[in-house]
């Protein structure tokens, strides 16, 4: 076990030195005020390794929630170059969340605004997505993922009084990533 931890580290010691980096952003989670950043590793001419994580930690008017963290690693394969045009990953994702007293449209989830689930999930899905560069450094992406995702939650009464109401688990299969990505690349 040891002397495989020791290989894996040095063999990812020796392709980073010679490969691409870059951070990002993804300009729709930064527009519901959640706090993100993404780092994606070059791994070979074609093959990426994306890291993102994100937090929202925030309360806002009348008690209103959507706190969660989540962090989602995904490997991805680029048709052409890394960095560069379309590609394909594989993803999983997990995190925790706090969300309650949000009136969200289309009748989508009513029950959050009578209640306050409290909870985690785990999943995972592919993606396809598109990366333009917009110079020597900067790129913009878009990417949309399809997956799985298991929830398992708490329901309260509702947002402030926290009456608890019962447990349950969730099974959901659809959008589980939605990106556009300002993109900076460290060489």
């Amino acid at each position: 076990m040891k002397r495989s931890l020791i290989l894996l580290m040095l063999l990812v010691s020796i392709s980073l030195s010679a490969q691409d980096l870059a951070v990002k952003t993804n300009l729709l989670y930064d527009a519901t005020a959640t706090v993100n950043l993404g780092v994606e590793v070059g791994l070979s001419p074609k093959w990426t390794l994306d890291l993102s994580g994100n937090y929202n930690g925030w309360t806002f008017n009348e008690n209103k929630k959507w706190k969660h963290w989540m962090a989602q690693p995904e490997a991805r394969y680029w048709f052409c170059e890394r960095f560069n045009g379309h590609f394909l990953g594989a993803h999983l994702l997990g995190g925790q969340y706090n969300v309650g007293g949000i009136d969200l449209p289309f009748g989508i989830y009513e029950g959050l605004k009578t209640h306050r689930y409290e909870g985690w999930y785990v999943g995972g899905g592919l993606v396809y997505g598109y990366q333009w560069l917009l110079g020597k450094r900067w790129s913009i992406e878009a990417a949309l993922g399809l997956g799985y995702v298991r929830a398992s939650y708490d329901r309260y009464d509702c947002p402030h009084c926290g009456e608890w109401k019962g447990d349950g688990k969730k099974n959901y299969l659809g959008v589980t990533k939605a990106a556009v990505s300002l993109i900076y690349v460290i060489k």
